[in-house]
């Protein structure tokens, strides 16, 4: 305790002694009165000694009294300077059992309460913490002055910055959008919704911003760059679909208008009007067919029948189912070479594939008079070719040639009857097999169509040779 409490308590209790002591001169002196004068003068004396000798015995006794009182005071004031500062596990000593005894238990009681009041508040914070920086959405809180109060890390990401509490929002985001939801919120004490499309290269943002009951404000940014791609393919999926089918319906109703119409139809015209009905019904039903394909393979629920395969057989079985139908457009279908390892692979599926790839080449590798097959053994994996020789494709179409409907040459793809789905059947087929699929070409020098299938595992024990030859 400071030297002037010390000083307060002994003045007072030197003050009381002094009382004290005037008090027994006066009574002392009240009686002499009363007596005889030379009796006054002895009484007077031993009145005064008795009070000095009182006064020297207790002063002593009153520094003692004050010193203890001081250092228990001062322990007081040191616990709570200690509580104010944050430490909660500070305690007060228990010395006697008095008055300052009992506030010292009451002053303990409540330092640990306040212990256990912030452990939990603490606990109860991390949790919230972690269940934030659990989340998909981007969270921010902020002051009544727009500065950050705490953002979870999806936040800190989406900024590219490291984001420190105290300051202003608007040096970490500067997109328009948010900026003004977070000043409606703000200001207005309004619940704002918005759309950031600058916030992220290529990504789109659904901006809530609430205002808080306390004041401030949460901005939550949720991600719908997904959402929104989906959309789109949809709408392009639809629109694309609408327009493949519009063509062929528009031709069979014409000439379906025409032959009705005509009370005296030429048989010659007639024929070569039903061919082409035929060949329109024809390619609307291959339309169906792929589109039911792409659908299935697409599909959460789209199941392979994988079993260990030789490589070698992938290749000698496409060529052997396909060779009649390339021959018949004068275009020879050659191997080049296959091992005789083991992949995982539906052999149904691969058929799928190895169809599309194939045809396709027909299409548009026709001039080169040949199409290649062949594998090769990788790592841990088999990489599979189809080669054509025909006119090649640009590179601006190599990125997009796999994606649905997407055509180099549109008006010799729908000459040849093609759909457009061909090659996307193939990446969700090769995709689904756990392998890759990919496109190199030169103009002039023809394409080669490219998928890889992982190796089947070795099998282990004393049957691993009569698993492997069968």
């Amino acid at each position: 305790m400071k030297p002037k409490v010390f000083t307060k308590l002994f003045g007072l209790f030197t003050l009381l002694l002094l009382l004290y002591t005037a008090v027994l001169v006066f009574v002392f002196r009240q009686l002499v009165e009363q007596g005889a004068r030379e009796t006054l003068h002895g009484l007077g004396s031993e009145a005064l000694w008795s009070g000095l000798i009182a006064l020297a015995v207790a002063l002593p006794l009153a520094a003692w009294a004050a010193a203890r009182i001081s250092s228990r005071l001062q322990q007081v004031v040191d616990f709570t300077r200690r509580i104010a500062e944050g430490d909660l596990s500070a305690r007060l000593d228990r010395v006697a059992q008095d008055e300052l005894s009992a506030m010292e238990t009451a002053l303990n009681q409540t330092a640990e309460r306040l212990g256990r009041n912030f452990a939990e508040i603490e606990s109860r914070r991390q949790e919230l913490a972690a269940m934030l920086d659990s989340m998909q959405e981007a969270v921010v809180a902020l002051t009544p002055e727009g500065s950050v109060r705490w953002s979870n890390s999806v936040m800190q990401r989406i900024a590219g910055t490291q984001i420190h509490s105290g300051r202003p929002l608007v040096h970490f985001v500067r997109d328009p959008e948010v900026l003004a939801c977070v000043s409606g919120a703000l200001e207005r004490k309004e619940l704002c919704f918005g759309r950031a499309n600058s916030l992220a290269p290529g990504r789109v943002f659904e901006i809530n911003a609430a205002p808080l009951p306390s004041g401030g404000a949460l901005v939550v940014l949720h991600d719908v760059t997904g959402i929104e791609a989906a959309q789109k393919s949809r709408r392009d999926f639809v629109a694309n679909v609408s327009h493949e089918l519009r063509t062929p319906l528009t031709s069979i109703q014409g000439y379906v208008e025409t032959l009705i119409e005509d009370p005296d139809p030429n048989p010659e015209m007639t024929r070569e009007f039903l061919g082409i009905i035929l060949k329109n019904a024809t390619r609307m039903s291959r339309l169906t067919e792929d589109l039911l394909a792409l659908a299935s393979v697409e599909s959460p629920d789209y199941k392979l029948s994988l079993r260990p395969t030789k490589a070698s057989m992938l290749v000698s079985d496409a060529i052997a189912a396909l060779g009649g139908m390339v021959r018949d457009e004068g275009v020879q279908l050659q191997s080049a070479g296959a091992p005789d390892c083991l992949v995982l692979a539906d052999s149904d599926a691969m058929h799928q594939v190895f169809g599309n790839l194939i045809e396709n080449a027909l299409k548009y590798g026709k001039a080169g008079k040949r199409i290649r097959v062949g594998a090769r053994p990788l790592a841990t994996e088999v990489q599979f070719s189809v080669r054509d020789f025909g006119p090649g494709i640009a590179s601006e179409h190599l990125d997009r040639i796999f994606e649905r409907f997407y055509r180099v040459d549109k008006a010799r793809s729908r000459e040849s009857g093609g759909t457009g789905l061909g090659l996307a059947i193939v990446k969700h087929i090769v995709q689904a097999h756990g392998g890759r699929v990919w496109v190199e070409s030169e103009l002039g020098a023809g394409s080669t169509f490219y998928f890889t299938l992982p190796l089947a595992p070795v099998p282990q024990g004393p049957f691993a040779g009569a698993g492997s030859a069968a």
